[in-house]
């Protein structure tokens, strides 16, 4: 083979390796993050009969399925009662970290997921209001089909949404992705037409 041809496909074998050197791979982030951000929870607050899921990475004997009991607490091998309520998924995996390390692990990694979530409600024009037990990815129109579907004198474009960490009601457009989170009550209002 000619030298000049070998000089010139190891400068293009080497910019081939430069460019893919500059490529950026997938979003990088916490897991548990990332799982909320899919499930449309990321800002949800624990609270009582939340069941979550505990991970302490090396140590099989410490993780397990958790309910959050009615004074916010989960009860942790080692540790014992831990209160949870109000704190996110994210902050109750740094929380159950920082009680970890003071004197029973070093450096442990551990990773908090919502398994059950509570209830939501809804009420107004629907065939069936009442209480559901809710599942991850839930979406308002999901929601709405498990109550039976609207009444014929439903609005269905504006729909009421009181989330169980806020005293308000706010109102929501309904759209395919509008998500529900655990503890949520729907209203769906009666049209003035």
């Amino acid at each position: 083979m000619n030298p000049l041809r070998k000089i010139v496909l190891a400068l293009a074998g080497l910019g081939a390796m430069a460019l893919a050197a500059c490529s950026t791979g997938p979003e990088q982030g916490n897991a548990t993050e990332m799982t909320q951000a899919g499930m449309g929870i990321a800002g949800y607050k624990l609270g009582s009969g939340d069941e979550i899921k505990v991970t302490v990475f090396g140590e099989p004997d410490l993780s397990g399925a958790f309910v959050v009991d009615g004074q916010g607490a989960i009860s942790m091998a080692l540790i014992g009662q831990v209160e949870v309520v109000n704190l996110s998924l994210t902050e109750a995996s740094r929380f159950l970290e920082n009680k970890y390390k003071d004197g029973w692990l070093k450096d442990p990694k551990v990773t908090a997921e919502l398994v059950k979530g509570r209830p939501y409600y809804i009420l107004g024009e629907v065939n069936r209001p009442g209480e559901f037990p809710y599942s991850s990815g839930l979406t308002v129109m999901n929601a709405i089909a498990s109550a039976g579907d609207f009444t014929y004198r439903a609005d269905r474009q504006r729909i009421l949404i009181k989330s169980a960490d806020s005293p308000d009601e706010r109102e929501v457009t309904l759209t395919p992705t509008t998500a529900v989170r655990p503890g949520d009550t729907i209203r769906i209002r009666e049209r003035f037409f």
